[in-house]
């Protein structure tokens, strides 16, 4: 029998990782139902080559980052520096929804749906793994066309809308997943997401803010 090497195993641990955090959430999935979905015989594997639980979910973050990014960055650099906010959101939902294609983008959606308050915004300073990506320059505009807003009510707005976006196309993801019909088109339903975010975040302060 042919043996199969280590990155083969990383990867069958990655993808069987996807499908048990999207079923069972990232806090109750447990690593043996990963570990055999992988068809892995150690117990340990998940310890051995990722050193942890949150190292196996980082990793798949990592991988569902690097597909949305391969989207956003062309799409970010058409749009130029003069564009507003409506535009940057455009292309950041465009960039996500192209995970809907298929049943592994669909499944990361509903992952990193639980994680969206992991990228430090309400801290004021994004999270290291978004340095100098396209998605970290596209948070970094919108806020700069957010300036007007009250640097607290910016912070939790942005934070907020990406929490709206990222629910918004995990409920699609389930839905296709489990084979629900959606009451919209992907189309319409992509359209009136950048127009209620876009909403949401250019909205004028509170006279008390």
């Amino acid at each position: 029998m042919a043996r199969t090497s280590g990155q083969e195993t990383r990867d069958k641990l990655i993808r069987a990782a996807e499908e048990v955090f999207a079923a069972q959430g990232t806090d109750g999935a447990q690593l043996r139902d990963i570990v055999r979905l992988a068809g892995q015989n150690n117990p340990s594997a998940v310890q051995y080559h990722f050193g942890s639980r949150a190292g196996l979910l980082d990793a798949v973050m990592a991988g569902r980052q690097a597909r949305t990014e391969q989207v956003l960055a062309p799409l970010l650099d058409e749009l130029g520096e003069g564009c507003g906010v409506r535009e940057l959101l455009a292309a950041l939902i465009a960039a996500e929804a192209s995970l809907l294609a298929d049943d592994r983008g669909r499944r990361c959606l509903r992952i990193s749906a639980q994680l969206t308050h992991e990228t430090g915004l309400r801290t004021g300073s994004l999270h290291p793994a978004l340095d100098g990506t396209a998605y970290g320059r596209l948070i970094g505009r919108m806020g700069e066309r957010l300036d007007e807003l009250p640097g607290p009510v910016r912070l939790e707005r942005l934070d907020l809308a990406l929490t709206l976006i990222g629910a918004a196309l995990a409920d699609r993801a389930h839905q296709r997943l489990d084979g629900i019909e959606s009451l919209t088109g992907d189309e319409l339903f992509l359209a009136d997401l950048v127009e209620t975010t876009t909403a949401f975040l250019c909205a004028p302060a509170p006279g008390n803010a």
